[in-house]
């Protein structure tokens, strides 16, 4: 319902940023990452949002960028994890770190966040691997669609297309993705460029 927010910062706490608007300041929950990127109090500032509207309250959530938001709605599809939870996680983790973790079965970097057990992160792991292997063989998507730069690239491209995956990309954005990519690079950096390189469009 409300896409995103621009207005002038006017308040900062933990978890929380407010941002005015037309004379009116939303409270916008978030994480750490976002509130680490934000500028001074009273500078201009938009932020991507997500309302929330359950039987005992109406949450509206803010990020920093559209990867951001995107895992944050991603992470409510799994059975257990809430508001407080996906929060959690992405103050920890930058999106293409959690990616990446589920990727490559990584469940104590997961743990490290505030509130989530060694069960709940094993729980995301499988429900998340399992979501992105059905929706290949739903497309009859594979490895093999990869186009040829991205195979040559070897395991470090491959685990970032797997990450995008991850984070809602189809298995051919994410190639052509890393297909324009140095493929020597870490691949963390391959994720966030890959993300940059599908926005933008480049």
């Amino acid at each position: 319902m409300i896409y995103s927010v621009r207005g002038r910062l006017v308040h900062v706490e933990e978890g929380m940023a407010a941002v005015e608007c037309a004379g009116v300041a939303f409270a916008l929950k978030t994480t750490n990452n976002t509130l680490s990127k934000l500028p001074a109090l009273q500078s201009e500032v938009m932020l991507y949002t997500c309302f929330l509207v359950r039987e005992d309250a109406m949450d509206l959530y803010g990020f920093s960028d559209q990867g951001e938001l995107s895992c944050f709605k991603m992470l409510l599809t799994v059975s257990g994890v809430g508001p407080k939870a996906a929060l959690s996680i992405l103050s920890q983790l930058s999106p293409e770190k959690f990616a990446l973790c589920v990727a490559t079965g990584d469940v104590k970097s997961i743990t490290r966040a505030q509130g989530v057990g060694p069960k709940l992160a094993q729980r995301l792991i499988l429900e998340l691997k399992d979501k992105v292997q059905n929706e290949q063989i739903a497309k009859g998507v594979g490895m093999d669609d990869i186009p040829a730069p991205a195979i040559l690239a070897g395991s470090n491209v491959q685990e970032a297309v797997s990450a995008l995956v991850v984070l809602g990309y189809t298995q051919s954005e994410a190639a052509s993705a890393m297909a324009k990519l140095d493929a020597s690079l870490p691949v963390e950096e391959l994720i966030r460029l890959g993300l940059k390189a599908i926005a933008t469009g480049k």
